[in-house]
């Protein structure tokens, strides 16, 4: 079956950002009197919103502290951290503007809070290939349920099962196995404990650019 639009994942997928969400995390826990953590440790927590997220680091430093009552604080360190040094993964540029050339739509459905997508785009120069964003806060579920994904496939006006998912992560597999969108999977992002090698994609790639390979 023809593919008629990608739906991106964004952290880990086509941005490395872990770096500020590790110092956002730790701006957190410096707040907290807590111990700070290695990046690489941050990194096995990104994927699931950033509820999961501070939760994970409050248990991890061994705090009481209830996350929700933690959040207000984290999210103006991660909105302070959100520009410090994002990066665009290599090929992603490339592989946008091949996608857009080809005419093909294409939309970002992110457990990163909405409000926080726009301006890392903007920022890395890559906004206008997107015609719509979905974020962690958009909807009331989040992935892995799977009405994020078909709310971005219907927002692109596009069959579900004839959109593409590309993610890194458990999450993202497991999103697009719940809503019946086949998926491929890129290798350098946040797999976290997922066995890419095992996972029942269409493709997993090391560099975006193979992602054109896969697109009929």
């Amino acid at each position: 079956m023809a593919t008629t639009a990608v739906v991106f994942d964004l952290d880990g997928t086509l941005v490395d950002s872990a770096g500020d969400i590790a110092e956002a995390v730790n701006r957190t826990l410096d707040g907290l009197a807590l111990p700070r953590v290695a990046e690489a440790t941050v990194r096995g927590w990104i994927g699931d919103g950033v509820g999961n997220l501070v939760a994970t680091a409050l248990r991890h430093s061994g705090s009481g502290q209830v996350a929700a009552a933690v959040m207000p604080a984290f999210m103006q360190h991660y909105h302070a951290c959100l520009l410090r040094s994002p990066r665009l993964y290599d090929g992603v540029m490339d592989t946008l503007q091949a996608l857009q050339s080809r005419g093909m739509p294409m939309a970002i459905c992110t457990n990163k809070p909405s409000a926080l997508v726009p301006p890392l785009l903007q920022h890395l120069g890559i906004a206008g290939f997107f015609a719509h964003i979905v974020g962690g806060d958009s909807l009331p579920q989040r992935k892995p349920a799977a009405e994020p994904l078909r709310h971005s496939a219907a927002l692109l006006g596009q069959a579900v099962d004839q959109c593409l998912m590309v993610g890194d992560s458990a999450t993202d597999l497991q999103a697009a196995n719940n809503a019946g969108m086949p998926i491929v999977l890129v290798r350098y992002g946040y797999p976290r404990d997922l066995d890419l090698d095992a996972a029942a994609a269409e493709a997993v790639v090391d560099d975006l650019r193979e992602l054109l390979g896969h697109i009929g």
